[in-house]
């Protein structure tokens, strides 16, 4: 199978289906039914009460089964929209099945399983995508353009500052929360994705991490804080400061120095931008949220990859190295060392 053999192409709307009916899952349905090339048909979910509110919301289909939704000729993408842990066992379905498969962070939560979903969709032919919305702000977008084209110079030093909150009843909400085998992290993993992956797509990569990872205030068994010492390829170094702990929350931001400027990205505003012997002036862009707004260009995106027969901007493998990234801190907190990262 080719990619995009699963498609009418005679059809130019890419028909979605979603798996989850939960938070994540209106953010997904918002931005597949906003765009012209994308229209949703089918959404599953194991609560049935829940469901079927969903589909009839948005005037899809509903399935109590996934396998069975699966089997349905009328979907070209899904949407994985379950907690953590079942995002292996429901892509390499779909796959399976003949489905391009977009999943929401994390795309997985251990190394075996992310490196199977993606040489399963290798191999039917199918495409993969995971879901980081802020690399698609304009900010972020004009951000790396500038540290590309050489504007800050080598870079020295990068900092990344997730500070928000999650109460115990947030994580007492749901039994998978918090856990190793459902969420596969915690601060870091679950909400802290985000800006590792941006971090490392801003800046070129990391090659080394010294991290602390525990559970200080809530009562969960992953982690509710994290820091890390890094190692950056560019030769630079940097760290990183996640919890879901912050009373009150602060605002997110990315702090980059280089040779020859420095930035500043909070949230997905771009709040300093500092070129030496140039007098700069960020462009005004169209106003962005990262929920929803991200989600619905990841989705285009992902519905002309489909028609054009090409790769996502997003692939599985871009997934990874943020992963790997959390990984290797934790197994710096454990074992108390640098962890070298290929």
């Amino acid at each position: 199978m080719t990619v995009g053999s699963v498609i009418d192409q005679t059809n130019r709307t890419v028909r979605f289906a979603i798996v989850g009916c939960g938070v994540i899952a209106d953010i997904h349905a918002q931005g597949i039914v906003a765009n012209e090339e994308t229209s949703l048909v089918a959404v599953c979910d194991h609560m049935t009460e829940r469901g079927e509110a969903f589909a009839q919301r948005y005037g899809a289909r509903f399935y109590v089964s996934y396998e069975e939704m699966l089997a349905d000729p009328a979907i070209d993408v899904v949407s994985i929209c379950t907690p953590s842990g079942l995002h292996h066992e429901q892509t390499m379905a779909a796959a399976r099945a003949g489905k391009h498969v977009l999943c929401e962070k994390p795309i997985g939560i251990d190394r075996d399983s992310v490196a199977e979903m993606i040489a399963v969709c290798r191999e039917q032919g199918v495409l993969l995508s995971t879901v980081f919305p802020r690399r698609v702000s304009p900010a972020a977008q004009y951000l790396r353009e500038q540290i590309a084209k050489g504007a800050l110079g080598r870079i020295t030093l990068v900092e990344a500052n997730m500070k928000i909150s999650r109460s115990q009843a947030y994580y007492d909400s749901a039994g998978w929360r918090g856990t190793w085998s459902m969420d596969g992290g915690g601060a870091m993993m679950n909400q802290g994705i985000h800006w590792i992956d941006l971090l490392q797509w801003l800046v070129g990569g990391v090659s080394s991490v010294y991290g602390r990872a525990a559970a200080l205030q809530r009562d969960i068994e992953v982690e509710d804080t994290a820091v890390a010492v890094l190692g950056l390829r560019s030769g630079g170094m940097g760290t990183m400061v996640m919890t879901t702990t912050a009373s009150p929350e602060q605002p997110q931001r990315i702090e980059i120095q280089g040779e020859h400027g420095s930035a500043i990205l909070t949230e997905d505003t771009i709040t300093r931008l500092h070129i030496r012997g140039e007098d700069v002036q960020v462009p005004a862009f169209e106003p962005f949220q990262v929920l929803p707004d991200g989600h619905r260009l990841l989705i285009r995106d992902m519905a002309l990859a489909v028609l054009e027969r090409r790769s996502p901007g997003i692939t599985g493998e871009d997934g990874v190295q943020a992963l790997e990234l959390i990984w290797a801190t934790y197994e710096s907190s454990r074992t108390g060392r640098t962890i070298e990262l290929v």
